[in-house]
């Protein structure tokens, strides 16, 4: 991985930027960290662990016995009491732990910590009510709407392991990840609000069952009060059986490794990988680096994570890491542009929004809209940003810091997995000096290696293969039912080492570059080019909003750079083909990465194909590019799009499907 030339000159080039004064000076953790767990990674790891409220102190820090991990042997705990009890003995029940925000106007709920812990049990009774015991299963498919951090919690309580299933996925998708995880129960809503309009929930959760035998109960929330079929003695609205349980109880501690939650992650191939986490050190990595990285401070501090509770961001920086330190979060419901595309501008003004953690998806959405509207905002209450899901390119990152943090915001850039469970990768915001568009280097206790195609370490400077030399905390227990393909899917490819399938590369200032997923790596003529990099150049040029690159299939080169861009307003003659504003793009790249990056075809499209949690499918624009049948289509925001694109570059090539 040597031809990263256009991230090379962007590193070198790009301005440094040194915590600002004021948040070096209060910061929760110095540069010593940084030594301190170099010198006893155990040791370190153990003192995070001591943050909790533990029942019992475990008797070994680590038992590794490669690649299977146990973190805090012997150690028990209840991840609930930790999110909640322990907050309100100290005297923090009347913090608001929720302000929920629903996607129709007006729709908002504040949930203390008292309030959130009184719904917590009434719904841990509600669930052993129906059989739900510890070590059981339950499948949770919910809009963003506090019941769904409610029901985690509840699970987390009573010890059972749950899976949440992102609102926005199909029937078939709920069969696969009920059927693998065995869940016994499913907890849904009638409905949730998408784009100002109410979509359905139970209907899929309907079709579903009718392939899952094993489920007995169905707990039903009333959102969007949608008629919903019926069935009795199964079906269950959340409302009579939830409200008339007690109001109080009794939590009993878990083993460090009992199972949290499954989640399941889309592989290349296969079904989905049911990804799972236990408790101990899962709990330990998501509340500290949500601590450290975002510089908590609970008695202030308002946070804000954009994800939806349904992919791991939600899960550790929506719920149990925020809750576990006893923050006052904001959780929304809807899109960016429900009620008008500044909604989250207005949101952060309303709540004096503080800490605020979102894609760079999002940021690359705001920039199209334009600065005007948050620049019609008081976002002054910002202190600290946060990036997550996928590399950020740098003129994102300096759009964000200007427009967003009024140049005065440090800016975390994190790198993590579903898998690793935790932040891996990410700047100190008090201690660590930033380059526009990098993660920086390893949080502390984190080992990272860039390896060769051999498995040999490049040293500090040098692309190649990101790997993790050392176990961590919260990193997965496993695949549910699937240990071989756990092996082989992670620590095969390097023996000895947790393969993340992600490129990255060492500047020259030693700063570690994430280069996105090495399927995303194409090999254009024996050259090895990131599509992050040639993404990169293309947002570069003043006219692009956004930008997505595949490689496709050549005769002549192995793959072709294809690049499908959406602009700024109107350009010039985009509406006819624009020819001309595609060769100015090839030129643009040639010109900032080199000749041999310049894409074979330029597709500018008014928006990308993108899920409902906003992330690009690129899978679908493969198929697109090499001309072949689409896939599946129905987790997308908007599915017409694909379709215009599909088009647009079947009559630019002359020859409909």
């Amino acid at each position: 991985m040597t031809e990263q030339t256009g991230l090379e000159a962007l590193s070198s080039e790009s301005r440094r930027f040194d915590p600002p004064a004021d948040v070096a000076a209060s910061a929760n953790v110095t540069a010593e960290v940084y030594e301190q767990a170099a010198a006893d990674r155990l040791g370190f790891w153990e003192e995070q662990a001591r943050r909790l409220q533990w029942d019992t102190e475990w008797t070994s820090a680590l038992d590794w016995q490669p690649p299977y991990a146990k973190w805090f042997v012997g150690g028990r705990l209840n991840v609930a009491v930790n999110c909640l009890d322990r907050h309100v003995a100290a005297g923090s029940g009347d913090r608001v732990a929720l302000h929920w925000v629903g996607e129709p106007e007006g729709d908002t709920r504040d949930l203390t910590y008292a309030e959130l812990l009184r719904q917590v049990c009434m719904t841990a009774s509600a669930l052993t009510e129906l059989g739900v015991q510890a070590g059981d299963r339950v499948c949770i498919y919910l809009p963003m709407v506090p019941e769904a951090v409610i029901s985690m919690l509840a699970c987390a309580r009573i010890g059972a392991a749950h899976s949440v299933v992102f609102g926005g996925f199909s029937a078939q998708a709920l069969v696969d990840r009920i059927t693998d995880a065995g869940a016994k129960v499913v907890i849904t809503a009638d409905g949730g609000y998408r784009r100002g309009a109410a979509s359905a929930l139970k209907p899929a959760v309907d079709e579903a069952l009718k392939r899952c035998p094993d489920v007995t109960s169905v707990l039903v929330v009333k959102r969007t009060r949608q008629d919903v079929e019926w069935t009795e003695g199964r079906d269950h609205w959340w409302s009579d059986l939830v409200d008339r349980q007690p109001e109080s109880h009794e939590a009993q501690a878990f083993d460090a490794e009992q199972p949290l939650f499954l989640l399941y992650t889309s592989g290349t191939t296969g079904k989905p990988k049911g990804i799972l986490h236990t408790s101990g050190g899962y709990l330990t990595q998501a509340a500290w680096t949500h601590w450290a990285v975002f510089d908590l401070k609970p008695d202030s501090d308002v946070y804000w994570c954009t994800a939806d509770v349904g992919w791991v961001t939600g899960h550790s920086y929506l719920v149990y890491g925020p809750l576990a330190n006893g923050a006052t979060q904001m959780m929304y419901e809807g899109t960016p542009d429900a009620g008008g595309r500044d909604r989250w501008w207005s949101i952060i003004e309303q709540y004096g929004v503080t800490l605020f953690y979102t894609a760079p998806t999002a940021i690359r959405t705001f920039m199209k809209w334009g600065d005007d509207l948050p620049g019609g905002r008081d976002l002054s209450s910002l202190r600290i940003l946060g990036s997550v899901g996928e590399p950020i390119n740098p003129e994102a990152w300096m759009w964000y810091r200007r427009v967003i943090g009024g140049e005065r915001c440090p800016i975390v850039d994190t790198w993590w997995q579903t898998e690793t469970g935790a932040m891996m990768i990410s700047p100190l915001p008090g201690v660590t000096s930033t380059k526009p568009g990098s993660a920086m280097g390893p949080l502390p206790g984190i080992s990272v290696d860039v390896v060769d195609g051999e498995g040999t370490s490049v040293g500090k400077t040098g692309g190649g293969f990101l790997t993790l030399d050392e176990p961590w905390p919260a990193m997965l227990r496993g695949i549910w039912n699937d240990d071989a393909r756990y092996r082989d899917t992670y620590w095969s490819r390097f023996p000895g080492r947790y393969f993340a399938g992600d490129g990255a590369k060492w500047d020259e200032d030693h700063v570690l570059w994430l280069l996105g997923r090495v399927d995303d790596v194409m090999n254009i003529s024996g050259h090895r080019i990131s599509t992050t990099e040639v993404e990169s150049a293309l947002v570069s040029h003043p006219k692009v909003a956004e930008a997505a690159v595949v490689g496709a299939a050549d005769e002549t080169t192995g793959q072709a750079i294809v690049a499908f861009v959406t602009v700024k307003g109107t350009v010039g003659d985009a509406e006819s083909g624009g020819d001309a504003f595609a060769q100015e793009l090839r030129d643009h790249v040639a010109k900032e990465i080199g000749p041999i990056a310049k894409p074979r075809q330029i597709v500018l499209s008014p928006e990308l194909p993108k899920t409902r949690s906003g992330k690009i499918m690129r899978r679908l624009l493969v198929d697109i590019a090499e001309r072949r049948e689409l896939g599946d289509v129905t987790t997308l925001a908007d599915p017409a799009v694909v379709k215009a694109i599909d088009d647009s570059m079947a009559a630019a090539a002359g020859a409909k499907r």
